[in-house]
């Protein structure tokens, strides 16, 4: 085990670089940069180019890319993201700080909600296959997946939000949160979760059920199970003990990737709700072609993705005993 986790390991130093090398290169040949960015509301056309060249000196951008890329690698080994090319000039390690927790708590508490209710309609829809259950929940779920998460935000929030306002949709909290008790500010904060959460959601939780429902159909028509029901075990047995831990490894490798697709994906979902996380930071640094803060959040989504992967590998002997890493 231990001899994989270090082989693993040095695989991911390549694999990162490649794609920090790839993202970098894109990035820098997209249409315009900072300097032009913070430079075109100067209307003295002198004055721009001038500070427009200034600015450019002063961020590097004068240097060529492959130059630029090495000053990026040498400054990540030290674990240094470097500074915002944006207005405020802050580091970038300090913007990533402060936007992480609204993402990650909205990351982990859709990944609870979706694997705690895709689980059982999996399981339960596999064991009553064909049946009303079955056909109801599947039609159900197919509905759901087929409506991308942007698309269902846009009713949620005009008819729930602003035609009815059941739910605010801005921001994490009202603008009155100071002056309420702490039971008021739990409660707002509450509000303002449910309907950018069920948005991240509802999708994943029909495509999981699905997926679990398929595998625990394949693993049901094995000769084990079979066995192990003519032996007589409880049914409840046989489907919990031999079938569903039976199902896991698949499962397992598309747990090992939902953390980093969650963030991945919240880009368009932080920016209608105004959510003051990752996805929208990402936003904001593409938009003003803010190359540190763009490169620093591809750098950490990649990070996620390949320990996911990782992890989810590392789980599979305590899935089942049959795979070893020795």
């Amino acid at each position: 085990m231990f001899n994989y986790i270090i082989r693993r390991l040095l695989l991911v130093i390549p694999t990162l670089i490649g794609i920090t090398l790839v993202t970098f290169v894109i990035i820098n040949l997209a249409p315009g940069d900072p300097a032009q960015f913070q430079t075109q509301s100067i209307m003295d056309p002198e004055v721009s180019i001038r500070v427009y060249e200034q600015l450019r000196e002063y961020y590097g951008l004068d240097k060529p890319i492959h130059v630029r890329y090495f000053n990026w690698i040498g400054k990540l080994v030290k674990l240094d993201f470097g500074t915002s090319m944006s207005t405020d000039q802050r580091p970038v390690i300090d913007k990533i700080k402060e936007r992480l927790w609204p993402t990650m708590s909205l990351a982990i508490l859709s990944l609870l909600i979706s694997l705690s209710i895709s689980i059982p309609i999996g399981v339960y829809s596999a064991v009553r296959q064909d049946r009303l259950f079955d056909r109801a929940s599947s039609t159900i779920l197919y509905a759901l997946y087929s409506i991308p998460s942007y698309v269902m935000a846009v009713p949620l929030i005009l008819f729930i939000s602003i035609k009815w306002d059941l739910l605010p949709f801005q921001g994490m909290t009202s603008d009155n949160y100071d002056e309420l008790t702490t039971m008021g500010q739990a409660a707002d904060i509450t509000k303002h979760y449910i309907l950018i959460t069920f948005c991240f959601t509802f999708g994943a939780l029909a495509y999981y059920s699905r997926f679990i429902r398929q595998n625990m159909l394949e693993v049901l028509r094995q000769d084990y199970v079979r066995t192990a029901r003519a032996k007589g075990l409880k049914e409840s047995s046989v489907i919990m003990r031999h079938a569903f831990r039976n199902s896991l490894i698949p499962v397992v490798t598309l747990m090992g990737m939902l953390l980093p697709a969650i963030i991945g994906g919240s880009v368009i979902l932080e920016v209608m709700f105004n959510w003051p996380g990752l996805g929208r930071l990402f936003f904001e640094s593409m938009m003003s072609r803010d190359y540190p803060t763009i490169m620093a959040l591809s750098f950490i989504t990649a990070c996620l993705v390949l320990l996911g992967t990782l992890l989810a590998d590392l789980s599979y002997p305590f899935v089942d005993p049959r795979v070893s890493y020795d």
